[in-house]
């Protein structure tokens, strides 16, 4: 996987965890309930949960991944610059 299609995978990762936040953070709007709660409407929300768990699961997957992206980077990054510096101390020695 290169790293452009890694910074992509990432960019789409944060705009859905900002959406998600925009999303929970909305106000909801205050209507009195017109039924009183129906086994139809337990059971979609016994689905929100195991959405949730799902959603927060793979969350935890992906920030895992990236957690070990960036280590990752910062090691070839290291390498690069330990690489630079050595090339410059030989050049202004020889």
């Amino acid at each position: 996987m290169g790293w452009r299609s890694k910074f992509v995978f990432l960019l789409i990762v944060y705009c859905a965890g900002f959406a998600t936040a925009v999303y929970c953070l909305a106000p909801v709007t205050e209507s009195p309930p017109a039924q009183p709660l129906q086994l139809a409407q337990l059971g979609s929300s016994l689905k929100t949960q195991e959405l949730l768990q799902s959603f927060n699961s793979g969350m935890h997957k992906c920030l895992g991944f990236s957690k070990e992206a960036a280590a990752e980077a910062a090691k070839l990054l290291q390498a690069k610059i330990e690489e630079t510096l050595k090339t410059q101390s030989t050049e202004s020695n020889g």
